[in-house]
């Protein structure tokens, strides 16, 4: 107080109250930009939050910086990207309980549809851009040790005494989710040795055989191939996408394709409660329509992702083989049965699960 009487009395009032308004006026344009600092041109910078499953966080460090470079000539504007990663069932849970994402880029539909049911996605997110909103795909794969030591040949070999298997936990990861449909659903089909087709009983057994020779069970697919990277585990299964980005790396894993597998496909969806409260619609937008471009395509498929862009996907084709019989959810009747169906507290993973802790 003394500090302002002085200098009202050295005629400094004026400067003060000037210094004061210019404070509170730069405050006002950054908090009108939704968040971040002003840039150079004047435009408050752009920060958009992306809520993710873990195993594109590759192909999303490659995209990020082409979408940010695009934005800024077409608009003028500075956008940043502040990212979390985690498994897909996990993050969704933590956007319905608060973590304000601007856009969710998840594992599975039942997860994008989880925020939706929570009221915060608001629009018809499979119409607002192609392919029902997924943005990528992949498939089950077995990963194994360099010279396959275990002689894995496929789904059948998981559940001989001895092989020890590695796949996340259904409860928390959408990986895991995937794992167990394309185990199921290839004994169901008559694609696994001695199991007989469309016989229920059997594939929950072969379903079974294989749990009782999991030895970790990790919250996401990632942490997941971590643990094999460090040598636990005989065989992992595991998204093709997660062992062709470890050997990009480096890592010396051989992976087969079972002769049946499912399809993973992998939604992406704004989040109309939080780019509207942090006024970043027109840029959370226009990045999620960004990812559906070939340009953007072709960065997923480098990171080991499959592209449901017909053209893109017969471009790339040398890079992935192709698979005997696959499947979809439509196997199952969709995501919205297969969550009551599998993973409810009758469902038969919930069943197969808690039969193999019992014994």
């Amino acid at each position: 107080m003394k500090k302002i009487i002085a200098a009202v009395r050295a005629g400094l009032f004026v400067s003060l109250l000037v210094g004061l308004l210019a404070g509170l006026l730069a405050g006002l344009l950054v908090g009108c930009g939704g968040s971040g600092s002003t840039a150079s041109t004047g435009q408050p910078t752009i920060k958009l939050t992306l809520g993710a499953y873990t195993t594109p966080r590759e192909a999303y460090a490659s995209l990020t910086p082409i979408f940010r470079e695009q934005w800024k000539k077409e608009t003028g504007q500075e956008v940043t990207f502040e990212e979390s990663y985690q498994a897909s069932g996990a993050q969704s849970r933590a956007i319905v309980e608060g973590f304000e994402a601007d856009i969710a880029a998840l594992s599975l539909e039942g997860d994008i549809d989880r925020i939706a049911k929570a009221g915060l996605i608001s629009h018809d997110w499979k119409e607002a851009v192609p392919y029902n909103g997924m943005v990528s795909t992949s498939i089950v794969v077995i990963g194994m040790r360099p010279g396959n030591p275990k002689g894995i040949q496929g789904w059948a070999d998981l559940a001989k005494p001895g092989v020890e298997v590695l796949t996340p936990n259904p409860k928390t990861s959408g990986g895991a989710q995937w794992n167990i449909l394309a185990l199921y659903g290839a004994a169901r089909r008559g694609f696994v040795e001695g199991v007989p087709a469309n016989d229920d009983a059997a594939a929950m057994e072969f379903l079974m055989a294989v749990l009782k020779n999991v030895s970790v069970m990790d919250k996401g697919a990632r942490e997941s191939i971590t643990n094999f990277e460090k040598g636990i585990g005989d065989a992992i299964i595991t998204y093709e996408n997660e062992i062709l980005v470890a050997q990009q790396q480096g890592q010396a894993y051989e992976y087969i394709i079972p002769r049946s597998t499912i399809l993973i496909e992998n939604p992406i969806a704004v989040v109309d409660t939080y780019v509207d409260k942090h006024g970043t619609r027109p840029a959370a937008e226009a990045f999620v329509k960004f990812l559906f471009t070939r340009q953007a395509q072709e960065v997923f498929a480098q990171h080991g992702l499959r592209s449901p862009d017909p053209e893109v996907a017969t471009a790339t084709a040398s890079q992935y083989p192709p698979v005997e019989d696959l499947f979809t959810v439509a196997e199952f009747g969709g995501w919205t049965k297969i969550a009551d169906s599998f993973f409810d507290d009758d469902g038969i993973y919930t069943q197969a699960i808690a039969n193999v802790q019992s014994q």
